[in-house]
This record gives C-alpha cells, sequence and structure tokens, in this order.
C-alpha cells in the first residue's frame, strides 16, 4: 500500500478508530458460523454496591471485583449553576434526604461533541449546565489515609477532552493505592465570561466579578474534597492536583491563586504553562460573541452594525440579551466549534481576586502556594495542532507529506520549534522562576519523548509516526494506565506494547510516589534516579522518559532551554525563512501574545 493509501485510512488522526470499527463491523458479519445451537447464555455477575456518607448525604457506588476497585459516578459537589446561579461563584450543594445513586457519568458541561468519530461530519452541540459532578475511584479495600490524585481535563477550556466517560481511574487507583478524582467543570463562554454587564449587584461578590467561573468550580471541587475524601478512604491532608492540556494551564493558576490555599499540597502540570488574558479583553469578546449573535438571529446585517447596537445598549440590558439565550445560542457564535470542536476564548482572567494581577509577577515575588511541583511537556507536543495548518494539511490530504522528504522535513522542523517554544513556556522558564525562591520545595521537570523521531526512528507505526509522534496529550494513556483514553488507540500495537507498558509502569510509579510525598522516587523501585530541577549551570533540569520496542530509556538531562537559544538555533537553520513564520506566529511561548 502507498503512503498516499496509508494516508486516506489514517487521515485525519481521529478518522482510525472510524476504519477500524469499520472492519470489525465488516468481518463479524461476514463470518462464517457453525449451524449450532447457541451456548447458553452466562449469567451476569452480580452487581455489588458500596455507601458512602457524604457532607449532602450518602452516595451509593459499585465495587468492580474484576480490578479490585470501588468507584462512584456523577457525585455533585456544587448547586446547578443555571437561572440566576448562571456566571456566578460557585455555590456548595444543597442537603439531600434520600441516598443518591452514583454509578453513571454525569452529563458533560455544554459544548461541541465528536458525537460519531466521523471526520466528515460536524462536532454537535450537547451538554447541560447542570454539570458540576465529580467521580470518585479507590482500591477496593478497607485502608485509610491514602493520598488523592485530583484530575483536571484539557480541551481548550472549552471542551472535556479526553472525556472524563473514557478516562478510567480504576488503573491507576487499584495499582497504586490511590484515590482518584476527576471532575467537571464549566467550559467555553459559560466557563470564562467577563463583561461590565455580569457583575454583581454594586460589585460585592469579587468572586463573580471575576469571570473566572471555571476556576471557581475547580475550587468549590477542593473544598469539597477536602470535607469528604476522608469518607472515601482519602487523605485531605494529601491532595495532589494533575491536570492536561488546559487543565495543565488551570493547575498553574490554582498555584497562583490565594483561594485555593490549602486546598492541594502538590501539582503537576502536564503540557501547561501561563496563559492569561485581561478582563478588558473578556468584555471586548462578550460582544464580538454577542454580535455574531445578533448577526444570526438576524436583528442586525452584520457585526459592525451589531457592535453599534451593543453600544448603545444600558448592562442591564446587556445582561438580560445574555441571560435570555440558551447555551447552544452562545456555541452557535464560534464558527470553529462544528470542524475542530475546540473554540476560541480568553480565559483564566488576571482579576486581583481568584488570580493574582500578575501571576509572573507573583511567583517571582513569592506570592503564590509554595507546594512541591512537577512540571513537563511532550517532545513534540505542537504536532497535534500543526497538523492542521492549511499548508500541511493540503500536503497530508494528497499524500505528499509523506512522500516528499523536504516536505516532511519542514512539518518536522516547524514541530520541533514550536514545541521546544512551550516547553521553555511551561517548564523551564517556570521552574527557573519558581526555584528562584529559597522556600520553593522541589521542582521536578520532565519531556516526554515516546513516538518521536519521525517515520524511519520512530516506535509508532506510519504515517502517524510523521504526523503525530511524541504529540500533545500522548502521554495521557502512560500516566493512567490505560490503552484507550486518549490516542492510544492510534498510537499503540502489539509491537510497541512491550516498551510502552514498560515505560507507562514507570511513570504511573513515578506520578504516584510524587502524589504521596513530593519526592517521585520510590525506594527500590529499580528506576533512573529523577533529580529535582536546579538553577546551576549543567546541574540536573529535567527527566527524559522514552522506551524503544522492548525497554524503558530514562535518563537525566542538563539541559535548559530560552526562548534566546531558540532564537540561536534558528539563525543557523537552512530552511530559516520557511521555518521563521511558524516561530514567529506560535502560541506556544512565553511572549506569545495573547
Amino acid at each position: 500500500m502507498s503512503k498516499r493509501k496509508i494516508f486516506i485510512l489514517y487521515g485525519r488522526s481521529r478518522a482510525l478508530l472510524c476504519v477500524l470499527a469499520s472492519f470489525i463491523f465488516l468481518f463479524s458479519g461476514c463470518a462464517t458460523k457453525p449451524a449450532t445451537a447457541p451456548p447458553a447464555a452466562a449469567k451476569a455477575p452480580e452487581t455489588l454496591y458500596i455507601e458512602k456518607l457524604t457532607t449532602e448525604g450518602v452516595v451509593v457506588g459499585e465495587v468492580n471485583k474484576e480490578n479490585k476497585t470501588q468507584s462512584w459516578k456523577g457525585i455533585p459537589y456544587a448547586k446547578p449553576p443555571v437561572g440566576e446561579l448562571r456566571w456566578s461563584a460557585t455555590q456548595a450543594p444543597e442537603k439531600r434526604d434520600a441516598s443518591l445513586k452514583t454509578t453513571k457519568f454525569a452529563n458533560v458541561c455544554p459544548q461541541y461533541v465528536d458525537h460519531d468519530r466521523n471526520p466528515n461530519t460536524p462536532w454537535v452541540i450537547q451538554g447541560d449546565e447542570d454539570c458540576l459532578y465529580l467521580n470518585i475511584w479507590r482500591p477496593d479495600t478497607e485502608e485509610k489515609n491514602l493520598p488523592v490524585f485530583f484530575w483536571i481535563h484539557g480541551g481548550g477550556n472549552s471542551i472535556q477532552w479526553p472525556l472524563l466517560s473514557n478516562t478510567d481511574g480504576s488503573v491507576l487507583a487499584g495499582k497504586k493505592n490511590m484515590v482518584v478524582v476527576t471532575v467537571n467543570y464549566r467550559l467555553g463562554p459559560l466557563g470564562f465570561f467577563s463583561h461590565p454587564a455580569l457583575k454583581s449587584v454594586d460589585s460585592k461578590d469579587k468572586k463573580t466579578d471575576s469571570g473566572n467561573f471555571a476556576l471557581l468550580d475547580l475550587i468549590q471541587a477542593l473544598n469539597w474534597v477536602q470535607a469528604n475524601i476522608g469518607n472515601f478512604g482519602g487523605n485531605p491532608e494529601s491532595v495532589t492536583i494533575v491536570g492536561e492540556s488546559a487543565g495543565a494551564f488551570n493547575i498553574i493558576s490554582l498555584i497562583s491563586s490565594p483561594l485555593s490555599k490549602g486546598l492541594f499540597h502538590r501539582a503537576v502540570s502536564q503540557s501547561g504553562g501561563v496563559r492569561t488574558s485581561t478582563p478588558q479583553k473578556g468584555a471586548a469578546h462578550v460582544q464580538e460573541v454577542m454580535a455574531r449573535m445578533m448577526v444570526k438571529e438576524g436583528s442586525v446585517a452584520d457585526e459592525k452594525a451589531g457592535l453599534a447596537k451593543i453600544g448603545k445598549m444600558s448592562l442591564p440590558e446587556i445582561s438580560s440579551y445574555l441571560r435570555a439565550k440558551k447555551p447552544e445560542d452562545f456555541l452557535e457564535a464560534y464558527p470553529e466549534g462544528p470542524s475542530v470542536g475546540m473554540i476560541s476564548i480568553p480565559s483564566n482572567f488576571l482579576d486581583g481576586t481568584v488570580l493574582p494581577p500578575d501571576i509572573y509577577q507573583a511567583f517571582k515575588a513569592g506570592n503564590y502556594n509554595k507546594v512541591p511541583v512537577m512540571l513537563g511537556t511532550n517532545k513534540e507536543e505542537a504536532k497535534l495542532f500543526l497538523r492542521l495548518d492549511p499548508m500541511f494539511a493540503a500536503w497530508a490530504k494528497d499524500g505528499s507529506l509523506f512522500d516528499d522528504p523536504k516536505k516532511a522535513e519542514l512539518y518536522t522542523l516547524a514541530a520541533k520549534y514550536q514545541s521546544d517554544g512551550w516547553k521553555v513556556m511551561g517548564v523551564d522558564n517556570l521552574a527557573r522562576i519558581l526555584r528562584g525562591n529559597i522556600d520553593q520545595p522541589d521542582i521536578y521537570a520532565y519531556q516526554f519523548l515516546w513516538g518521536a523521531d519521525g517515520i524511519e526512528g520512530s516506535v509508532m507505526r506510519p504515517p502517524l509516526s510523521l504526523l503525530l509522534g511524541a504529540c500533545h496529550a500522548m502521554e495521557i494513556d502512560f500516566v493512567f494506565g490505560t490503552e484507550k483514553t486518549s490516542l492510544g488507540p492510534y498510537a499503540f500495537s502489539a509491537k510497541n506494547r512491550p516498551g510502552r507498558i514498560a515505560l507507562s509502569n514507570a511513570m504511573m510509579d513515578y506520578w504516584a510516589q510524587f502524589a504521596r510525598s513530593g519526592n517521585p522516587n520510590r525506594d527500590s523501585s529499580g528506576l533512573p534516579l529523577w533529580q529535582p530541577w536546579s538553577n546551576a549551570k549543567g546541574e540536573p533540569k529535567t527527566i527524559l522518559l522514552d522506551a524503544d520496542y522492548e525497554n524503558i530509556k530514562i535518563e537525566m538531562s542538563t539541559t535548559e532551554l530560552t526562548n534566546a537559544d531558540i532564537e540561536k538555533a534558528l539563525r543557523k537553520e537552512p530552511r530559516r525563512k520557511e521555518i521563521k513564520p511558524f516561530w514567529d506566529n506560535s502560541r506556544f511561548r512565553t511572549d506569545a501574545k495573547r
């Protein structure tokens, strides 16, 4: 099969599941079966339920005898943010008289969802504003005071990715003897919306006025954990917040937030960094969204006329207009939603209450929540996004990206520089600033390399070895010990299984031990020593996490990157002129415009 035909099968990465599903359907439907009587149906295993008391009432979960864990799914941690509570600070949940069955995941918050995994059909809007629920897994034992692993999903703060219904916390909870918590939080224009018309009466409620409703949800969820996790066997004095992508950016915000003080004791940022906005940009964005909605409903001819109309409206009139709209009205105002799911919204507003006026300044001054921190990125982060660039997408579609070495080289180089910029933003620059505070506990940095090195050197099968490689989100399945939570269905094969399982076991060990003690190294683990970040030149910086087909390849690096280093290397590139626009316009750097 030619490389071009291979790409037609794999195309956009999410098409792979459709192809595999189609093959399974065809083969299962066409297989010849002997004309014998069907076997007697096996008796379904009896479901064992388990009750726990919370501050609001009893919740009823279930026991998974197969992997020896207990779980509770869809526990409300807040009042539903509906009606008057839309765009309001998160409220504690109400008490219940009756017990609540918690064996199914709750609705996702309103968002675009890839409902059929078909790249030829648009994403659709799903979800419910009543969505502030969390899920808990723990080992099926009587042990208490277990460390708590509090997971914050990614998705650009506009979608839930991976979906929590696909995120199996039981493997990590069971294998590493921890309590794992995953949480929904408000997304998109319901999670981050800042405008003077939405402020509280006389601006007395500074939290509501912040526009940071998603962060307030996470803070309320952490408060709920503090009050209740002991009844599930967790230790409220040993809570580690862990997030990936937007979840990791929110992790950094929580580290800086005075409202989250004492609610967690360690923090892990997987492919995060500092990405913030201002209330002024938030207000401008709200008005742009309103103008697009007015065009769609036919009350104005174009967006310019919509903005003019908004300029003549009073704040109460703007508030009434916004509050009368349904979630889908807002989401439909983002033209990118149906094609890519994630929408572009300003988030993490520097309001002075939920977040400091300047996060970097707060970190430099030592005014933040000082806890042990793990910071990391993937070697080829940018590939997940760069493959959608019009030029590269066209080359991928016609197969020339895989047939023409010069095109493949440009794709690889553009991804390298953007990914290095993300490493500077999310790891090296941040680690150096935090380490500059004498009372900052140890910082541990990593770079995830599994799947990198293109078509020739990768342990991943082509063409995805070039198209994705060690891209954004590739590490999630390794952390959870799963096969299909994130990108596993695309990247994993029988051939690369031994090495990746070994790497996953190593990473779970590092992450779990960090959650226990703030130090990822466990005595007698047999794993390479993960040394903390040092600001001294030539001293340990980052652990490199990789594996070949059979074994782990883990070692410490003393290399530190800066934007100046990247610029210097770029000046020496023979293809500098072609690469530079991708670096100059990259959003994955500390000095990117937002």
